[in-house]
């Protein structure tokens, strides 16, 4: 299979609804990463992206919609408490989880009685999903366990040659996935730190519970290791000798002839002299922006070890040390 770079142009919308109707599977831009679109009522398209990722079954998949008056669509119906989320923060870095319609399919779900939905606020995904009439449903257009692609090449150094089209809408500007939020019981639920801070949805929700315990995955990114280069990942925890463990673990690296690199604060660059290091950016926003780049640049250059700094886990810090903490498979000092 040839797979096509678009750009985001009214004939190639129209061309990728159609490609979408037709079963076939293309890859859009969001604010958060990039979406591996299908057809989410097609059982057979939906297969199709399990396939091309290589990604468990048992792992839901998000359904993009284009408004919300869409919503009725694929959810049986509205929480009260999720009204007020879509209302405020929808078009956005925020997905709800509700209880799925009958029509939207098992495959869908991961086998749940729920479906996971989001209105992406990014021009180029809106476009895509009003030209393709259908809801689509789109984990990140990357292989599973690998860094989420936050520009069209990431997906093109994944996917080429299994997905028909690339939409090519430049950077993201998150560049990490959404916040999912279940308001299916009687308390919401975080099931994932994402692009918009947990603080931020409290002031509409009230109290979100963060300790969601479960032995399936209610949504992407709970069960399986993810976000992983080919190098080896640790994490070195926030304190005042962050820098000191990363820059001792950097020598005992390097002394054992493997090609090392630490990403860092910007304000930290300097400590490392001259250790190689990739600047993530100055603050936890940045540095969400900028993770899945980093530890793709890392396989670029052909590390064979990566160290991050971790952050605090309050606004955006709580969705980079999820992804950085699975990046390194738990392996955190």
């Amino acid at each position: 299979m040839k797979t096509e770079i678009l750009l985001p142009t009214e004939e190639n919308y129209e061309k990728c609804g159609q490609l979408i109707r037709s079963g076939q599977l293309v890859a859009f831009p969001t604010e958060t990463v990039y979406g591996l679109g299908a057809n989410a009522l097609d059982l057979d398209a939906v297969g199709k992206v399990y396939a091309a990722k290589g990604r468990p079954s048992d792992n839901p998949l998000i359904v993009h919609i284009a408004s919300p008056d869409d919503i009725g669509k694929v959810a049986l119906y509205v929480p009260d408490k999720a009204k007020a989320v879509i209302e405020k923060f929808m078009p956005g870095s925020v997905t709800v989880v509700m209880p799925k319609r009958p029509e939207i399919p098992d495959c869908v779900t991961g086998g749940l009685n729920t479906v996971a939905v989001r209105i992406p606020s990014h021009p180029v995904a809106l476009r895509f999903l009003q030209a393709c009439r259908v809801p689509v449903c789109a984990p990140s257009a990357n292989t599973s366990t690998r860094p989420s692609p936050t520009c069209a090449m990431h997906v093109y150094d994944d996917l080429n040659g299994k997905i028909a089209a690339i939409l090519d809408g430049g950077n993201c500007d998150v560049g990490v996935e959404s916040t999912v939020i279940d308001f299916v019981g009687a308390r919401p639920r975080l099931l994932r730190a994402g692009g918009t801070p947990v603080e931020e949805l409290e002031k509409v929700t009230g109290p979100i519970c963060r300790e969601v315990k479960s032995d399936r995955p209610l949504c992407p990114g709970m069960k399986y290791k993810h976000y992983a280069p080919a190098a080896k990942v640790t994490v070195v925890l926030p304190g005042g000798d962050q820098q000191q463990k990363a820059a001792a673990l950097y020598d005992s690296l390097t002394a054992q002839g493997k090609k090392t690199v630490i990403l860092a604060l910007s304000e930290h660059i300097g400590q490392y002299a001259d250790r190689q290091t990739i600047d993530v950016g100055k603050n936890s926003r940045e540095y969400a922006h900028n993770l899945f780049a980093a530890l793709r640049l890392c396989d670029k250059r052909e590390y064979d070890a990566a160290i991050a700094e971790g952050v605090d886990e309050s606004g955006y810090g709580l969705s980079v040390m999820n992804r950085v903490c699975k990046s390194a498979g738990g392996d955190v000092i």
